[in-house]
């Protein structure tokens, strides 16, 4: 498991925008499972929306893109690299996540060549789906 201060050292990712709270499981280069917790003291709420609060999806999938480049950090030589999105498809927004809810993110590599990489990724509120999307990602030197 790793806490806050772990994921610090591997993720370049700071508040408001590090958007994972902890991980729960890690295989290195090959999946990674964690938790956003989500609060009302989020600075997006103050906009998204006021009366109505809801997480925004594109922040569920940078959520779930911070999970997989935890996982794709720790193979040994991506050690202090950076990792942006290459692409986004499939994605399906199933529920609304909420102030209170436990966003669970699971990421499973599925291809990886080089410094080019896809992953299933899912998140989960009450072990229902809320998210899910096929990412793909570039591994790069900062």
């Amino acid at each position: 498991m790793l806490n806050i201060d772990e994921i610090q050292k591997i993720l370049p990712h700071r508040p408001p925008f590090l958007l994972i709270d902890r991980v729960d499981e890690l295989e290195p280069g090959i999946r990674a499972k964690g938790v956003k917790c989500v609060t009302m003291n989020e600075p997006f709420f103050q906009g998204h929306f006021p009366g109505k609060a809801v997480m925004p999806g594109v922040l569920q999938l940078e959520a779930l893109a911070q999970m997989g480049a935890v996982c794709m950090l720790t193979v040994p030589g991506n050690e202090g690299k950076i990792i942006l999105f290459g692409g986004i498809d499939k994605v399906k927004f199933k529920r609304q996540v909420v102030p209170g809810d436990v966003l669970t993110l699971e990421v499973q590599i599925t291809k990886s060549k080089g410094n080019i990489g896809m992953g299933t990724a899912v998140g989960y509120v009450d072990s229902k789906v809320a998210v899910e999307a096929i990412l793909t990602f570039v591994i790069m030197d900062k």
